[in-house]
């Protein structure tokens, strides 16, 4: 069934619900830490386990629909090296921004929070900036690496788990995703990011996917007949 330009509207759908219980994971379980515990480094791996859980079973639910993107910078990624056209891409990356700001006000309301509650949680310094760089490169190059390696069947577990050890490795926190990171502005918790510092993280995503578009096309120059992110 035809879409919006074209797009299917189950791939659509796909984008969005996916994108939506993303980032539900990602901030109810930042809430849920917070509620559970004062100690800051246990409040962090109780999200980093969840986030990873909640990733891995939603890539499986909805690869098959579209790819499971969930994130514009893969998206772009995706269409840079011409897995996708432009229509798909932006219909895709609407969904999915639309779909991470609906998670959070679910996960604000389930915990009896404003639905809209902006976040005030500072995530400003060029380091900050510097490290979603880092953790959004190292996301893409999983990603096509793996498919690109003909390891299709496994980007789910692989992208799960770099995104559980990005928790840790990287000063931000791996949002390593537009979408999530304008999400996270709508909530004042534990994974919250100021409105103010959301751009910088944006723009360090977006940079990582000219390097990472770079890379892949030197590593892995052929895609496979199956290639899907």
């Amino acid at each position: 069934m035809v879409g919006i330009l074209g797009v299917p509207w189950r791939a659509i759908v796909a984008e969005f619900v996916g994108t939506a219980f993303l980032l539900a994971g990602v901030v109810g379980s930042g809430i849920m830490a917070e509620n559970l515990t004062d100690d800051v480094g246990l409040q962090l791996l109780q999200n980093a386990i969840a986030t990873g859980g909640v990733l891995l079973a939603l890539i499986l639910a909805f690869g098959e629909a579209s790819g499971a993107h969930f994130n514009p910078s893969v998206t772009i990624t995706e269409r840079l090296l011409g897995g996708i056209d432009s229509a798909t891409a932006a219909v895709y990356i609407g969904a999915q921004v639309a779909g991470g700001i609906v998670g959070v006000i679910a996960a604000n309301i389930m915990f009896d929070l404003p639905a809209v509650d902006w976040s005030t949680k500072d995530r400003g310094g060029a380091n900050l900036m510097f490290a979603e760089g880092i953790a959004t490169l190292g996301l893409l190059l999983v990603i096509f690496g793996v498919v690109r390696s003909g390891k299709g069947p496994a980007v789910a577990s692989a992208v799960a788990g770099y995104i559980t050890g990005a928790y840790y490795f990287t000063a931000s926190t791996s949002f390593a995703n537009p979408a999530v990171t304008v999400g996270r502005m709508f909530s004042d918790t534990f994974a919250g990011i100021d409105p103010a510092n959301a751009p910088g993280f944006i723009a360090a995503q977006v940079v990582a996917v000219g390097v990472a578009v770079g890379v892949i096309r030197v590593v892995y120059p052929v895609p496979t007949a199956t290639e899907s992110a």
